[in-house]
């Protein structure tokens, strides 16, 4: 070693912590020391010890001193009192960091555990929960949930995730971040206790129904379905002896788990995967594997998670609560890798509400739209949208809604001076989050009010898209509502409210449906009855009072301080449109007192002017074949006075828990 330790100094009789050593790096593998002849006696003592007069012990080897005699280190003999640096304790990771893979230790470790050190050392976000969240979750609902809890913390986990996927775009795309907002939202949701039903049972769990959607592991996690955020098993051990028992499976895909019957399972257990260091092996029954076993003999109901790519979004998954099964039976075969592999067959208990067996419907209807029983015509937009809408009538032998012309954007009779008119964008490319130079994101606060997949990040009283006006290409992420459909919608007749909408594939909270098509008046001419005496059931009023709900994260959440910002509406005047004889798909959402859709007001340029388009988005996760519903609100009073269209009140039919009992 250069210059041997002569520069190397210890402070001696002292045991602080905190005292750095100046101590040189090592130049060399195998230490060098100098011969007597060349320096002052060099002394050599283990780590704990006997020290000879004038020297001491230094932390972590402050211990009592035993009788070892001193070894020879130029020679190849070992000490057995070194210990290995895994056994000190290290500074525990933060919430944050365990969902990032950080470290805080030093450590010589292998390439790929320094790859992900680098990457991690880009990341421009932290965030800091404040000690006092109160995340208004008591402990007995931690332990046992409800329908509106189990809600609550979806929607509060979502809107969370939403605003740290937009925080991450708004980061340089080099800056090294790792894009997962879902295990960051979920790590800092259970950190502070925003979860439930976290007691472990067998069974149905509270406030989760056959056939509710899932687009997270995270949100399995949270709502105490399946507490394993990977792996495909969830068990404990139970009273009896010990001995493990299984709670619930997710089928997503990784293992060989086909079968025709919708009601029945073929699941693989878990482990043997080849891996980037390891080979393909046989399974062993253990853990899971075990559970899955003892359960077979013990008869208890499993719940079955099933997963599968998003039609919409196909680089992401859905998994749909598919209710409880149990094993019939389990055996031994040889899977694609030449490995034994653990089968278990389970089968669906009979009686309960169709979950998977409709998305395999759904699957075939795409597949030939002839198959869909009810079916009358293909297509109701006859082309004009991009995805086509079925018309279906499986409750009476009435062919249709009466006769109007689609559109499927709003459309102005004159201009109206709603908002003033600006200069559109500078991006020559796409508009991208983060660029504090795009005017269109200026108009916006300052943030892209999209997330990466088209999402709306956050409701806002009015937002700005880029318009024809922009020199941003036609794809920008910027002009979501510009887009058209894109979820396969369906106009279906209900049992008791006329003709209704809803959608064959899973939506997510935050996704664009549709925007409300029609004819834009002024309020004097809405209130007329277009001359033919008939009441106008197709319009749709800015102007009128609506439940506020709050939809968007808590600031405390990520760190900032709580904010009064509104989201309510902010409409420079009120607009009407009317799609009773121009509509598109919109003008059949029914109403409902707690509606799955919101609308949202979004502005943006063409023909010289900026024209104001309500758009309808998902409140929340919508499985297939729900009906879409939005709050239709309450008339104000210059709307009702003299205006025949909305002269009373209809009894409200939407069976919710908070109906008002009427709507207008």
């Amino acid at each position: 070693m250069e210059g041997g330790l002569s520069g190397n100094t210890v402070v001696p009789n002292s045991n602080d912590k905190s005292t750095v050593l100046d101590v040189k790096p090592l130049r060399m593998l195998i230490p060098q020391f100098p011969d007597t002849s060349e320096g002052p006696p060099f002394v050599c003592v283990p780590p704990n010890g006997p020290f000879p007069s004038g020297f001491s012990p230094f932390f972590p080897f402050s211990g009592p001193q035993g009788s070892q005699s001193t070894p020879d280190l130029n020679q190849n003999g070992l000490i057995s009192t070194i210990l290995p640096i895994r056994s000190f304790r290290v500074e525990n990771a933060s919430p944050m960091d365990a969902a990032h893979g950080t470290h805080k230790q030093k450590s010589v470790a292998s390439s790929s555990v320094k790859k992900k050190a680098k990457v991690d050392k880009g990341s421009k976000l932290s965030f800091t929960t404040p000690i006092n969240f109160d995340p208004g979750i008591s402990l007995s609902e931690r332990d046992d949930g409800n329908m509106e809890l189990v809600e609550n913390v979806l929607s509060r986990f979502d809107a969370l995730r939403r605003k740290l996927s937009q925080m991450e775009d708004a980061v340089e795309l080099h800056s090294g971040i790792i894009k997962r907002s879902d295990l960051k939202a979920g790590n800092m949701m259970m950190s502070k206790g925003v979860r439930t039903n976290m007691k472990k049972r067998i069974g149905a769990v509270p406030g989760v129904e056959i056939g509710d959607i899932f687009f997270f592991r995270m949100e399995l996690c949270l709502v105490g379905l399946h507490a394993q955020s990977m792996a495909g098993i969830d068990y404990i051990k139970g009273e009896l002896e010990g001995e493990l028992v299984a709670l619930s499976i997710v089928s997503s895909g990784g293992y060989d788990n086909d079968a025709e019957d919708p009601d029945i399972l073929i699941y693989s257990g878990q482990g043997g995967n080849a891996g980037r260091d390891k080979e393909a092996s046989d399974q062993k029954l253990e853990r899971g594997n075990l559970a899955l076993e003892k359960s077979l003999h013990r008869g208890n109901e499993v719940r079955v998670i099933r997963g599968f790519k998003d039609a919409i979004f196909q680089a992401s998954k859905v998994y749909v609560y598919d209710g409880l099964y149990k094993i019939q039976e389990s055996w031994m075969e040889k899977g694609k890798s030449g490995c034994n592999t653990f089968k278990y067959k389970l089968v669906r208990i009979p009686g309960q509400t169709d979950a998977f067996a409709t998305w395999k419907s759904i699957l075939k209807w795409k597949e030939g739209v002839s198959s869909r029983v009810g079916i009358i015509l293909p297509d109701l937009t006859s082309g004009a949208e991009s995805t086509p809408v079925a018309l279906v009538n499986e409750v009476d032998d009435e062919k249709g809604p009466a006769c109007f012309t689609y559109l499927a954007t709003a459309k102005y009779l004159k201009s109206f001076d709603l908002v003033q008119t600006t200069l559109g964008c500078n991006c020559h490319d796409a508009c991208r989050p983060g660029n504090s130079n795009c005017s269109c994101i200026k108009k916006n606060g300052g943030d892209f009010p999209y997330i990466a997949n088209g999402v709306l990040a956050c409701r806002k009283p009015l937002i700005y898209e880029c318009g024809p006006s922009c020199p941003c290409i036609r794809n920008c992420k910027n002009r979501v509502s510009q887009g058209g459909l894109k979820f396969h919608l369906e106009v279906f007749k209900t049992s008791d409210r006329g003709w209704g909408l809803r959608s064959w594939d899973s939506i997510r909270a935050g996704a664009f449906i549709c925007e409300y098509a029609g004819e834009v008046f002024d309020s004097d001419k809405a209130r007329q009855d277009d001359g033919d005496g008939e009441i106008n059931e197709y319009i749709f009023y800015t102007n009128r009072l609506y439940e506020p709900f709050k939809w968007n994260y808590e600031p405390e959440s990520v760190g900032e301080a709580s904010s009064d910002a509104t989201e309510d509406y902010d409409i420079p005047s009120p607009l009407t449109i009317s799609a009773k004889n121009n509509g598109n798909v919109a003008r059949f959402m029914n109403h409902s007192c707690t509606p799955n859709v919101f609308w949202q007001p979004i502005v943006y340029e063409h023909n010289n002017g900026a024209y104001l388009h309500i758009c309808f988005f998902a409140k929340k996760r919508i499985p297939p074949m729900t009906e879409l519903t939005y709050d239709y609100g309450t008339p104000c009073q210059n709307e009702t006075e003299g205006d025949n269209t909305t002269s009373g009140r209809k009894v409200c039919l939407c069976g919710s828990p908070k109906c008002r009992g009427y709507f207008y």
